[in-house]
């Protein structure tokens, strides 16, 4: 049992300095590449934080674990909500500004609406999956798109001010890029091999470890980039990062999986983690696009409802645990 817990916290600690040093090495040679701002913040850095859960539940599925694969991409989204954007909203209140933001949040909110529809018949199949990536690829080119003919917004312009914090050369850029990239598969299949070992120790599914333990530390990433852009008040990237990360882990993450192997979905998903998943995403929605003359706005108090929510959460999937581990 000492060698699975070794590999997961080494697995962890390295998938988080590696998806860091993959971000910043593929937003600055994007950058250098004359790649716009905008872009940057909504794709690179957005999507670029869920490199850890793509990489972790890609080697669950192939290895045969499409269970942890899908409580990665699903408990991402809950952890991304929860314990990232309410911990930083009750630090300090997330005031959005960015149009980008405001018109990616009703995509994700119909989005993750679909992703029940998809798990209805207890099965993503690889139909399913690629329909997923479609969506995926259709978002992009309208991300592209928009971000072409759209003028000046908050997001561009706080995503230049990050990445001057750590100028990169395009050369450091792209060996940072490969590097990050390289450590994380090597990362990711420590982590799932620790991963699928305890939750056979306890007796529990790779489904709860994917929820809880592997959920969290894939989400690491996008926690240290949020408190990094809150230092410097950067609200609408910490938003963005969160939006743009979910949205990746219920298109791409989970369509990729399905992809390469067919994942089996049980009622209590639907009923308990799914259902979850989408009540925090349209507070989310609510909070921050705002309503009849209220700006956009995530305060203290719907930081800590938010916050709140994850916590009640995970604290009943670790009495799961625990219930099976007692009963193993």
């Amino acid at each position: 049992m000492l060698f699975p817990l070794l590999a997961v916290a080494a697995g962890l600690v390295l998938l988080v300095w590696s998806a860091e040093r993959f971000v910043d090495g593929a937003a600055a040679t994007s950058r250098r590449l004359g790649v716009s701002p905008l872009l940057v913040g909504m794709l690179v850095i957005g999507f670029g934080t869920s490199a850890p859960e793509l990489m972790v539940s890609s080697l669950a599925a192939a290895q045969g674990n499409p269970g942890l694969a899908l409580g990665n991409g699903y408990g991402s989204n809950i952890a991304n909500i929860g314990l990232i954007l309410g911990l930083m909203a009750l630090i300090s209140p997330l005031a959005v500004h960015s149009g980008v933001i405001r018109r990616e949040l009703p995509i994700l909110v119909a989005v993750t609406l679909l992703s029940a529809g998809l798990m209805w018949g207890g099965l993503v199949s690889r139909l399913e999956g690629v329909v997923l990536l479609v969506l995926l690829a259709v978002m992009i080119a309208l991300s592209i798109w928009q971000a072409r003919r759209s003028g000046p917004d908050p997001l561009a312009d706080e995503t230049e001010e990050s990445l001057q914090v750590h100028p990169m050369s395009l050369r450091a850029g792209l060996i940072w890029t490969f590097v990050g990239l390289a450590l994380l598969v090597l990362s990711s299949r420590v982590l799932v091999w620790g991963a699928v070992e305890i939750a056979q120790a306890f007796g529990v599914s790779d489904l709860i470890i994917g929820l809880t333990v592997v959920a969290v530390g894939t989400s690491l990433p996008e926690l240290a980039s949020s408190f990094s852009a809150l230092r410097r008040n950067e609200h609408d990237l910490v938003v963005g990062n969160v939006v743009g990360s979910n949205l990746f882990n219920t298109l791409g993450v989970v369509g990729l999986a399905a992809v390469i192997a067919p994942i089996e979905v049980g009622s209590e998903v639907l009923m308990r983690d799914w259902s979850l998943m989408t009540v925090m995403t349209v507070l989310m929605a609510v909070f921050a696009i705002g309503w009849k003359g209220r700006p956009g706005r995530i305060n203290r108090i719907e930081g800590a409802m938010l916050l709140a929510l994850f916590v009640g959460y995970t604290a009943f999937m670790v009495r799961l645990v625990v219930m099976a581990s007692a009963g193993a």
